[in-house]
Order: C-alpha cells, then structure tokens, then sequence
C-alpha cells in the first residue's frame, strides 16, 4: 500500500505530504494537517475543537478520545438561525456554548506516543500558512457564505467578511492572529492550551464557564476500537453516536443489484430522523511502514466568539443540542457521530478513511466504504457516486442518483428533495487505500500519494 494523505483541503494535504515525505509516521503527518486545518479550513474547524482519531501502530489498532469536555459552569447561550440544506437549524452559540477544547491534547498525544519527527517540525508548515494567508476553495467559499451570519460576527467580520459580503473563491484568508497562536504551541506544546498562554488568554473571554481546573484535568483517552466485518473485510471504527458498527450489517450486497435497486436499498439502510450537527474536517495518512492514522475534529457551528489577539474562535458545542446525550458530569467528554475508521483483510491495512458531515456523516462514510468495498471503486470513484440522504421527513438526493429509483420513492409518497448540483451538506470523505487514495469534492478536498 502506497503511503498517502487525504484531507479536507488542498493545503491540508500538502502538508502531510510533506511530513511523510520528511520521514514522519503517520500520526506526524495527522498531527501537521490537523494543525494546517485550523488555519486553512477555519469555515469548518479550528484549534479549540473536539475530536477522534484511530491509529494503526503496525500491530495494534487503538482510538483515542479527544472529544470536548463538560466544564464546571455552562454560560448564557445565544440563539443563531441559519438556514442550512434547505432547512433552519437553530444553533445555540456564544462564550457560554464553549466546551474545554480536546484537539490541542489529543495532538500532543498522539505525537508523543506515534510520533518521530520533532514538535516544532509539526507545528511549521500550519505557522507559515497563518503568515502568509490561504486562498479559500470553491466549496469553503459556499459554506462560508451560507455561515455568513455567524461567521460575520465580532472578529469574524474582520476575518471573513470583505465590502458587506463573505469572502470568495480564491480570495485569501488572512488570521494574522493565528501566527501568535501557533508561536504559542510552537513554543510550549499542546499544554499551552490547558496552562500556558492560549488557556491564560481563552480564560479571559468573557462570558465563557471554563474554569482553570476544567482545562488543567483535561485528558484524552485511548479505547480499544469496535470491530465489524463487511463484505469480508475486517473494520476497525467507534461506537457512540456514530451509528457504522451497527448500520453495515444491514446493507446488502450492492454489487449485485441494480442501480435502482441500490438506491432503494441504500435509503432503506440509511433512514434516520436526525438532522443538524456538527461541522467537522477529516484527515488521513498511511506512512511507508503501513501505518495509520484517521483524524475528525469540530467545532461544532462555532461559537461566533475569537480568543482576542489571536484570531482562533470558540467551539459550540455545548449548544449542539442533538450531541447532547445522558447525563454528562464536569470533566465528563461529550458524545459525537465521528467514525475514524480503518479496514483490514488477510493481506493486512487495506483502507483507512475518516468522514466529516454531521449526520451525513454516517451516509458519507457508509456509501463510501461500500462503494470500495463492495463495488469494487477505486477511492476516487467511491468517493465522486452521487449520495442520497433520507431522514423521516424528505429524501435528499444529489445528482446522478438513478431517476428511475427517486420515481419510485415518489411513488411511495416520500418526498423527494433533488438538488442541483453536489453540495457540502452530504457530508465528505477522505481516504487512502491499496488502489488510490481521494479528498472529497463537496468541501474542495484533496489527497496525494507518495
């Protein structure tokens, strides 16, 4: 298997080219374009999120928890609608909605456990893109400009906002700010968040119920992994929220229907009444040793709140009210849809693929697999099939879904919601595999094969 990166954006997955290219594991190069995500995906993601990740050592498969914890005081939230997929989510944002933060640890974990470069190799190539700014993607673009009343908030209308209207495609992104930010990690590692100068600063926003303890007792936390087979194949993911050990049981054998027949089968298997969520960015690496490492963070919406002088904002996700599941306790990490996750048959590592979307996730992800899995896709084809996604209420489809099947679910009275054109609401995938590796195009994703 060819080492690789696939990420959410292009620049992401230079950067973990070029940590593997500098001899860096998989977890090195994880851990870099988690960090460049932060300053070229911030539409979606920054340094103060939660997330989950699954490694492949060589021998053993672990995942590790970073996800955002509960803290000692929730603060006064603040109702934000935003009109998204066609619907009007109510999100709940503000200081008050900010978790204690889980990526900043879990990197520092990661790198201290898997990794073999040195810390400040890492953190550079994020630092040199905060310096000298990152052109925004098509589909960034879009996804800032339905976010615009969020994003267009405090210091966000600075940021991303340029004569009344959110930046465009290929307009560069500039969070000077950021620089300080990563000179910061640069300099004193992840623990700058939970006790040196970002926690110092990230305290004094007001408003925020995060107390010096809260950050000081963060930990992430290795699990052992929920294993599954499909399609004779041996996958390694989580449980939780995410739904995927329990969902590919239930899919059928795809490559022996028709492309009518997949469809109805996949609405079937995928049917859920959840809607909203978290938006998150996804990013994967295989070394040259075989290694592996899926990483998806979030930010939730965001808070629509910037840490002053640093240009990095806060999380929500103490207002995703649909991640909010029994009865967390402080220091307790909250639920999520996140599904790192890696595949094996008798030849050893054969897949590894991570997806962002929310609820779409688990679509993304599922069609995915089965796509390569089952119908025998190289990633990049697996990854451009056209996705239905139903819930209870409408059945969303992009185009190319087989006509003849959205007929026939219109027969059955379901409401059928065609769109025009692939959109980041169906979720995005990243992968590497034994035959390619594919950034998803609904979030101007990119992959790159050594």
């Amino acid at each position: 298997m060819r080492p690789g990166v696939a990420a959410g954006h292009p620049a992401t997955a230079e950067v973990g080219a070029e940590i593997l290219a500098d001899g860096g594991t998989a977890a090195d190069a994880v851990v870099a374009m988690a960090l460049a995500s932060c300053v070229a995906e911030t539409v979606m993601s920054g340094l103060l999120a939660g997330c989950h990740a699954i490694v492949f050592d060589g021998s053993r498969v672990l995942n590790l928890d970073g996800f955002a914890a509960l803290p000692s005081v929730q603060g006064e939230l603040i109702e934000l609608p935003i009109a998204f997929g066609g619907e009007l989510v109510v999100y709940s944002i503000g200081a008050g909605s900010c978790a204690v933060p889980g990526l900043p640890g879990a990197l520092g974990e990661l790198w201290e456990r898997l990794g073999r470069l040195p810390w400040a190799r890492l953190v550079e190539p994020a630092l040199s893109l905060a310096r000298e700014g990152v052109p925004l993607p098509e589909m960034h673009a879009r996804s800032l400009e339905m976010l615009g009343g969020l994003y267009s908030l405090e210091r966000g209308e600075d940021l991303f906002v340029r004569d009344g209207r959110t930046l465009r495609e290929g307009e560069t992104l500039a969070q000077p700010g950021l620089t300080q930010t990563l000179e910061a990690l640069l300099e004193e590692g992840a623990a700058s968040v939970y006790g040196g100068s970002l926690a110092e600063a990230l305290l004094r926003v007001h408003g925020i119920g995060i107390a010096p303890d809260d950050l000081r007792d963060y930990r992430p936390s290795w699990k052992d992994p929920v294993f599954g087979s499909f399609q004779g194949y041996r996958v390694a993911t989580r449980a939780g929220l995410s739904g995927i050990p329990d969902l590919l049981p239930r899919l059928p054998r795809l490559a022996d229907l028709s492309e009518t027949e997949r469809v109805l089968a996949l609405v079937s298997a995928l049917e859920t009444p959840e809607t909203g969520g978290e938006h998150t960015t996804n990013m994967v690496a295989v070394d040259g040793h075989g290694r592996a490492c899926v990483l998806t963070h979030s930010l939730g919406v965001g808070a629509g709140v910037w840490i002053p002088g640093f240009d990095t904002q806060l999380n929500n996700l103490l207002g995703e009210s649909d991640i909010a599941h029994g009865d967390p306790q402080p220091g307790d990490h909250l639920e999520s849809r996140m599904a790192p996750t890696l595949v094996f048959d008798d030849s050893g590592l054969s897949l590894a693929i991570g997806a962002a979307g929310a609820t779409r996730l688990r679509t993304a992800l599922a069609t995915v697999l089965a796509g390569v899995l089952d119908q025998g896709l190289d990633p990049e084809g697996a990854v451009a099939l056209p996705r239905v996604h139903p819930t209870s209420d409408v059945v969303d489809a992009e185009p190319g879904v087989d006509e003849a099947a959205l007929v026939e679910l219109d027969h059955r009275g379901r409401t059928v919601r065609r769109w025009d054109s692939f959109h980041h609401y169906f979720g995005a995938v990243s992968c590497v595999g034994r035959s390619g590796a594919a950034g998803d195009p609904r979030r101007s994703g990119a992959a790159i094969l050594l």
